[in-house]
């Protein structure tokens, strides 16, 4: 089993948001949290329905970015838009 693996099965079996949360701020960096704060909130402006334009304005990240996480929530079985669609109905 590679660590990828190991750590995506044991965050599975957590049912506590505030270890989770400490947990990626003990191995992250400032910086990768920031990005990884920066990447969930594109996502769930895609899912919004808001253009791409827009969302690299208010964020102050670059088309790529977006565009590549536009590309996924358009994927068949998308693990994204999944994890959207548990976002929204417990929004």
């Amino acid at each position: 089993m590679d660590n990828l693996t190991e750590i995506s099965n044991l965050l599975s079996r957590i049912n506590d948001p505030d270890l989770i949360e400490d947990f990626f701020h003990q191995i992250l960096t400032p910086a990768e949290v920031n990005t990884l704060d920066k990447r969930w909130e594109l996502l769930k402006m895609l899912d919004r329905g808001i253009s791409q334009r827009s969302i690299a304005r208010q964020l102050h990240i670059s088309l790529c970015k977006i565009t590549r996480g536009s590309r996924e929530l358009k994927k068949n079985n998308s693990a994204i838009k999944k994890l959207l669609s548990m976002y929204n109905k417990n929004d």
